[in-house]
């Protein structure tokens, strides 16, 4: 159906936010969508610090947006805010990168203090990008997001209800179909 690229903007590798990224990936892969995942810290540092657009990585991000019908962004709330490593990114990015694409705004964070850091901080500079549609976000607590020795990841039932529905509107804008609420 549609191409999503799944961006996490988290700095961290044991990362809550981009594990819980790659679980809505499935949901949305199993919605018919092929997702391309997108971690910005794999990115080479001194690309992104000299801002450097002609790096090969970076051109290669910048064609993944291109390419993109739908653009699902995550990240970790710092200070009320989305994470430098995700504003660095979006720096280099085009102005308007996101045109005609279906945004899906994600965030992770310890506090309820910083829940309103999805329409304040992180959609209005989305929303400078150009994008069609931004669909409601979601933002989940640290403590709702669990991971096991084995990796496997578990969400608490209420935000992992909350992310279904905001991932398949997010796919119902896209094209998608979406799955019964027993797959969620």
């Amino acid at each position: 159906m549609a191409t999503v690229l799944s961006v996490s903007g988290s700095p961290s590798a044991t990362s809550r936010t981009a594990r819980l990224l790659r679980h809505l990936d499935q949901r949305l892969v199993a919605q018919g969508h092929d997702v391309i995942p997108l971690d910005v810290r794999a990115l080479p540092p001194e690309a992104l610090l000299h801002a450097d657009v002609h790096h090969p990585a970076i051109a290669e991000t910048i064609a993944l947006f291109q390419q993109a019908d739908g653009v699902v962004i995550g990240t970790p709330v710092y200070k009320a805010a989305y994470s430098g490593l995700l504003k660095t990114l979006l720096d280099l990015l085009p102005q308007f990168a996101l045109t005609g694409k279906t945004v899906l705004p994600l965030a992770t964070g310890g506090s309820t203090a910083h829940v309103l850091a999805i329409d304040y901080a992180l959609r209005p500079v989305l929303n400078s990008m150009g994008p069609a549609h931004i669909t409601p976000g979601w933002f989940t607590l640290d403590k709702e997001i669990t991971v096991g020795d084995d990796g496997t990841l578990t969400v608490a039932p209420a935000a992992a209800e909350a992310l279904a529905q905001v991932t398949d509107q997010f796919s119902r804008a896209l094209g998608g179909r979406t799955l019964l609420a027993a797959t969620g």
